[in-house]
């Protein structure tokens, strides 16, 4: 095998598939990036896997001589990001008596030799039978619905299924399909959940289409996907324009999802995703209105107090019309901010977590939101007034006097 690349294109596709490495891989090859190089398509391939979660990209070189090897993930990414942006060659030796696995990456400047580990070591990613059921997600929705409630995702092994981002359809009609995706992601103590409907960010393709445009509709489905691979999906198509879409394939163990040359496949997370609608309250004794910016803006004041116990207070007061956002550090100080609110309801004073808080608020986005709640030990509901249909649901901290 020998190809002649730009460093760069390199350096980027490397680092888009590194971080499916496993840091413990096992077996061992799954520490390697496979690499193969096609004669007759002129590209240059690149996958990692960890067992669960694979990533394949592909760029453009000159390929002299086809063929595929498995290199140290983490050494070759060092060497090619200390690289200046140069043109590079790869070359894995063949003689008639053996296959080489000792790699030589060379430039003007000098060569670097690093062993590899035969290609068909590496287990092939997981595939999706042809009868497996598809669907195309703009872009923009994705982005809207991941970057809505991954972050409100478990971190704890221990509750695998919490690790995950709840995927479904709604408003299924009689046919079994719908066309709004519910992205819902819990900890146990905070619910993030956005609603995207399909039809909002249709994009014609025919001009000619437009007076006739027809609604897109979505297959029943109902998967649990592990936040880590969603994350990287994230990644994936940051770089390309909101309208383009992304072609997703399912069957009952994975998911596939695809964006030209770049494709991300994922098993899904068993088990049931608890009935999360179940814990939104459908009615409130209490609603606030609030300039988003601003409370952020108080929450970040007063973070800088509540770093021992992460513990701010908000104080409501309808007369005066002011929510009071407070933290108390004992042996250090305390912090207090004020700032103007529309309080519909009982004075009261309840107590959260601030990260839970300002993870949500950065997530929301509008200019003001609204704050729903009951009593101090009951679920909180933070939503956007306009544009992005998202439930935020926080569970409060019990104040002790």
């Amino acid at each position: 095998m020998k190809i002649i690349c730009a460093s760069l294109d390199l350096k980027n596709n490397l680092s888009l598939v590194s971080r499916a490495v496993p840091s413990r891989p096992e077996p061992p090859v799954l520490g390697n990036v496979l690499i193969q190089a096609s004669e007759t398509t002129q590209k240059v391939t690149l996958i990692a896997f960890d067992g669960s979660l694979g990533i394949k990209t592909s760029f453009n070189a000159e390929v002299d001589a086809g063929g595929s090897i498995t290199l140290p993930a983490k050494l070759l990414n060092d060497i090619v990001t200390r690289l200046p942006e140069i043109e590079i060659t790869l070359e894995v030796p063949v003689t008639e008596e053996d296959i080489s696995f000792v790699t030589t990456i060379s430039s003007i400047s000098g060569q670097f030799q690093i062993t590899g580990i035969d290609a068909a070591e590496f287990p092939e990613l997981p595939t999706i039978a042809q009868a497996a059921q598809t669907l195309e997600l703009p872009i923009a929705l994705l982005n809207q619905g991941l970057g809505g409630c991954l972050f409100a995702a478990s971190t704890e092994l221990s509750k695998q299924i919490l690790t995950g981002v709840h995927l479904k359809t709604q408003d299924i009609g009689q046919h079994g399909f719908g066309d709004t995706l519910e992205f819902a992601a819990t900890d146990s103590h905070r619910l993030a959940v956005v609603a995207t409907s399909l039809n909002d960010f249709d994009v014609e393709s025919d001009e000619s289409e437009s007076d006739s445009k027809s609604k897109i509709e979505l297959p029943q489905l109902a998967v649990t996907i592990p936040a880590k691979a969603l994350r990287e999906l994230e990644r994936i198509v940051s770089d390309a324009a909101e309208s383009d879409r992304v072609k997703v394939s399912f069957d009952e163990q994975v998911m596939v999802f695809e964006l030209g040359d770049r494709l991300l496949t994922s098993t899904k997370i068993s088990g049931d995703y608890p009935a999360y609608g179940q814990l939104i309250p459908q009615n409130f004794s209490r609603e606030i209105i609030l300039d988003r910016k601003r409370l952020l803006s108080s929450l970040e004041l007063v973070a800088i107090l509540a770093q021992k116990n992460n513990l701010v207070k908000f104080s409501l007061y309808k007369e005066d019309a002011e929510l009071v956002v407070s933290a108390d550090a004992q042996d250090v100080g305390n912090a207090e901010q004020s700032l103007p609110a529309e309080i519909m309801g009982d004075d009261i004073e309840i107590a959260f977590n601030i990260k839970y808080l300002m993870d949500g608020l950065k997530a929301l986005s509008t200019t003001e939101i609204k704050m729903q709640l009951n009593e101090g030990h009951q679920p909180v509901i933070f939503s956007p007034l306009g544009g992005l249909k998202m439930t935020y649901l926080v569970m409060p901290v019990q104040i002790r006097n």
